[in-house]
């Protein structure tokens, strides 16, 4: 893995008026190893799977190792032994006691200087990844990340094996019914494919990991990886003009537009989503900002294969002829909270000057919805990943990012 340079600078950054703290790094560069699904999820199981100062620490604990062991044994017992479908996700599962006891043992490990504290200091930081744990000592941070990852990689289970209720039901549920009698076979593939592809020396968490991403890839729910990564590819002819806009000439960083996902599966754009890019491209051209940057996923309706942000694109340059350079896709959205956040993070990451606000463009109704969703943002995300400025018109509604947008989400793995 190639080394980073320690990023300990202080980042004080001005959104509208208040200041807000981060010692997120807008350049850092993400270790996505061989899976960005994996990476976006469970970023730190996904560092210490790169790192291998870090693994040699973490095989070298013998209380580690031992869960590790004993993981792949019950694994293996519940192949031979289990007769119920759901009994084989259960065992892959982290119990409490072991997410407490990997707790322990990380505090113990950590040392000032170790491999550990540079992965911290290194990564977690300044990804922004874990910014919710900023004010955490470093030890802290870890720990609390070890336990965000371990949560994560049991909703997942718990979602996409055991058939439990995600968060939006209507578009995010499993892809299989668990009370199917052949569904035992499939979970009995699953698992014995985890037990073929885990060596005996694995890394603690590597079973329930491995399990938790084998499971999105057989419900084909592993849309956080799609089109990544976007500033090398969809969207690097915008992040190249980010460099050479005069920023002082445009009121506005970007104007963002939410998707409105179609009511069939054959629809590409809907309706409402033409109408809202329509609107935006008005805004565009007049110059009210350098960007448009489209949000949505494949998210409506239940299983569509076509993406919110894409077809939303293709239309603004095919048919309003808005410049292909000035529109970025943020294609992973999957309803109104996640538009703005996913929003908020390519700005950040993107390096579009923070001090000026964004500019929400859509219909009346969605912008209704965003004045109140404060408290949704807070039911869902545990923060507001923005601060609302004028509303402008029916259509048009200033905002100021917040850069706790850029905090992993553990219980949506679509769009984490």
């Amino acid at each position: 893995m190639k080394k980073i340079l320690v990023f300990s600078v202080f980042l004080l950054f001005s959104f509208g008026g208040y200041a807000q703290n981060s010692s997120a790094w807008p350049g850092y560069k993400f270790v996505a190893g061989n899976s960005w699904v994996k990476a976006k999820n469970y970023y730190l199981l996904t560092l210490l799977q790169q790192d291998k100062a870090a693994q040699a620490l973490l095989k070298s604990d013998l209380e580690l190792s031992k869960l590790s062991q004993n993981k792949l044994a019950a694994l293996k017992t519940a192949v031979k032994d289990c007769k119920d479908a759901l009994c084989l996700p259960a065992a892959m599962k982290f119990t409490d006691d072991e997410i407490s006891g990997v707790s322990q043992q990380l505090t113990k490990l950590y040392k000032p200087g170790n491999a550990l504290d540079k992965l911290v200091k290194t990564h977690l930081i300044p990804s922004g990844a874990y910014v919710l744990y900023q004010a955490e000592t470093p030890s802290n941070l870890l720990v609390k990340a070890w336990q965000q990852d371990a949560a994560a990689v049991n909703y997942t289970i718990g979602v996409y094996a055991e058939g439990k209720k995600p968060n939006y039901p209507q578009i995010d549920s499993i892809s299989f019914d668990v009370k199917r009698k052949g569904y035992y076979t499939l979970m009995y593939d699953c698992a014995a494919e985890v037990v073929d592809v885990v060596n005996e020396d694995a890394l603690f968490f590597e079973i329930p990991l491995t399990s938790a991403l084998t499971y999105l890839e057989v419900n084909e729910r592993e849309n956080a990886g799609d089109f990544e990564p976007m500033a090398l590819g969809v969207n690097k002819l915008a992040v190249d003009k980010v460099k050479t806009v005069k920023w002082a000439t445009f009121p506005y960083s970007h104007i963002l537009v939410p998707g409105a996902g179609p009511d069939n599966l054959t629809t590409p754009l809907s309706g409402e989503g033409m109408l809202r890019c329509k609107t935006a491209a008005k805004a565009y051209f007049a110059r009210k900002a350098p960007f448009v940057v489209v949000s949505g996923g494949r998210a409506h309706p239940y299983k569509t294969k076509y993406n919110e942000a894409v077809e939303m694109r293709k239309y603004m340059v095919t048919r309003l002829h808005v410049p292909a350079n000035a529109v970025i896709i943020e294609p992973h959205a999957r309803h109104t909270t996640t538009n703005i956040r996913n929003d908020v993070r390519l700005i950040f990451r993107y390096g579009m000057p923070l001090e000026k606000p964004g500019l929400i463009v859509t219909d009346k109704y969605q912008n209704d919805f965003i004045v109140g969703m404060e408290k949704r943002c807070l039911t869902e995300l545990k923060y507001v990943p923005y601060k609302l400025g004028k509303r402008l018109s029916e259509t048009a509604l200033e905002f100021y990012p917040v850069i706790t947008s850029l905090q992993i989400d553990s219980d949506e793995p679509m769009d984490p």
